[in-house]
């Protein structure tokens, strides 16, 4: 029997990012997965500004960038008529980067590959058994033939229908589908003057002359005349969730809100979705954990379901790495259910009213909450707590670790450590690159007293720390790149380093 340290099933944004991380941190993972190639349909679109982020903390944005389409400044809700922008987040690149999914995961495979690690395509699980030392699986080669496969943790990251959660027998509790749509590569032959030619603002490219309750998008890629197709509303139901998506289905969408001028010429790949809205009760199950739309399913809004996914992966990465390596203290691994569960169920919240503005229909109720919900989003409080839910800046995870002396909670305490410019041109982003957790200090004697943790953290002794705070003179970072500990005395140190470190070597 083969066997490994830990099995990743699926290889979109969410199974190779949380790969990476593992094969980072010296894991010995396999990522198996049951298409024969990685598709290439756009899909998601959009890398929200905390989704790249994260990628720069592993050195991956510069390349995520050079593959773009787009720098996308401002993003939406429900399109109402008040476009979201990320300032007042402290975040040093304020915007969206425009990139198809299929590039996010081509730069995740060949960074994966540069650990020497390559995704078993073709590989199907189709089976699952779990014991108190690990999880034996059971996999279908290209050939068809079955293998059994051992490991000390398995990881579903294997979409909306996940194997994985079937297995398990997962409860998936939610809400049914209420709106049906396609989304689709295509070339248009002939446009009109409604079809936008940049994308700079998502809010500005919904057509507004769609049926009521239909949304309809048409968004620019990198070639000309293609874009990708995005409509959905209650009465595009169709007779299966498998039915082929026709030419003709698509150029209706087009010309009822792009004019009878638009026309498709080629339609390069299209799928069906729908806005059914489910998240699992527990994202660990024993030794299998759960992650992305694995985890949690809603509607296509602000591509928040690829930026989730992406952002389960970079939580677990670290934890479980810890734990298979021996070095994780009591409580870590539970901590990926307990931080990312909140997170997720706040988006199906948010995608969930958003539905609820884009596809009502002749109801004057919903048409007055649309001009209330307006007029709030247009208060400076209101409009930034929803660009930092959508966008990510916003997340805190609750966590202990104030300065016992002090008695407070710190504002970065929980929070993403802002990508703040360090002494020498150094970015604090970039000490984190190596996937271990930093220590930043303006005292030699917090450096001193990380000595013994510095197998897995690196301690920095700086000037100052800006951003920080009066009076801070340390910030503990996690490796995904939250906030843990802040203190202005070095009491505490030791415990919070081992806390969220374990136990030094």
């Amino acid at each position: 029997m083969e066997e490994t340290e830990v099995v990743v099933v699926g290889s979109g944004p969410t199974g190779l990012l949380l790969a990476t991380e593992l094969a980072l941190a010296g894991v010995d993972v396999v990522v198996l997965d049951k298409l024969p190639e990685r598709r290439v349909q756009a899909k998601a679109l959009n890398l929200q500004p905390r989704t790249a982020e994260v990628l720069d903390l592993r050195g991956l944005l510069d390349d995520a960038r050079q593959r773009a389409i787009a720098t996308v400044t401002e993003g939406h809700f429900a399109r109402l008529p008040v476009p979201l922008s990320y300032d007042g987040w402290s975040a040093r690149r304020p915007y969206q980067v425009g990139i198809p999914q299929a590039r996010v995961e081509e730069l995740l495979e060949e960074r994966l590959a540069d650990h020497g690690i390559r995704v078993r395509y073709g590989h199907e699980l189709v089976g699952l058994v779990q014991d108190d030392t690990g999880v034996t699986v059971t996999v279908r080669d290209p050939n068809g033939h079955e293998q059994p496969l051992r490991a000390a943790y398995l990881a579903g990251c294997d979409g909306g229908r996940s194997t994985v959660r079937k297995l398990l027998g997962a409860p998936f509790p939610g809400t049914d589908a209420r709106a049906y749509g396609v989304v689709a590569d295509v070339v248009l032959g002939q446009t009109s003057q409604a079809v936008p030619i940049r994308w700079t603002s998502t809010a500005k490219l919904f057509a507004h002359t769609a049926p009521a309750g239909q949304v309809t998008a048409l968004i620019p890629l990198d070639e000309p005349g293609h874009y990708q197709l995005f409509t959905i509303g209650p009465d595009i139901r169709p007779e299966s969730r498998e039915a082929p998506v026709s030419k003709v289905e698509l150029e209706t969408a087009l010309r009822e809100s792009y004019g009878e001028d638009a026309e498709i010429a080629e339609v390069r790949q299209a799928t069906r979705f729908t806005d059914a809205s489910r998240q699992v009760e527990q994202y660990r199950v024993g030794r299998v954990l759960l992650a992305g739309d694995a985890a949690h399913i809603h509607l296509l809004a602000g591509a928040q379901g690829m930026n989730l996914g992406i952002q389960d992966a970079m939580n677990l990465g670290w934890k479980l790495a810890a734990e298979v390596l021996g070095r994780a203290p009591a409580g870590l691994l539970d901590s990926y259910h307990a931080e990312r569960h909140p997170v997720a169920a706040e988006v199906v919240e948010n995608t969930r009213a958003q539905g609820l503005f884009m596809f009502a229909k002749d109801d004057p109720g919903v048409d007055a909450l649309r001009g209330l919900f307006t007029k709030l989003l247009a208060l400076p409080e209101v409009k930034r707590y929803l660009a930092g839910r959508i966008s990510g800046l916003g997340i805190r995870y609750p966590m202990d670790g104030a300065d016992a002396d002090a008695g407070v909670s710190h504002e970065l305490l929980g929070a993403r450590m802002p990508d703040m410019q360090l002494a020498d041109e150094l970015w604090a982003g970039e000490l984190l690159h190596a996937g271990r957790g930093v220590l930043l200090s303006v005292d030699s004697a917090f450096v001193e007293a990380a000595r013994p943790w510095s197998d897995r953290v690196d301690a920095v002794l700086l000037p100052d720390l800006p951003l920080a705070g009066e009076g801070a003179d340390a910030l503990l970072v996690r490796p995904d790149g939250y906030v843990c500990w802040t203190a202005p005395a070095k009491s505490g140190v030791e415990t919070a380093l081992t806390t969220w470190f374990g136990t030094p070597a």
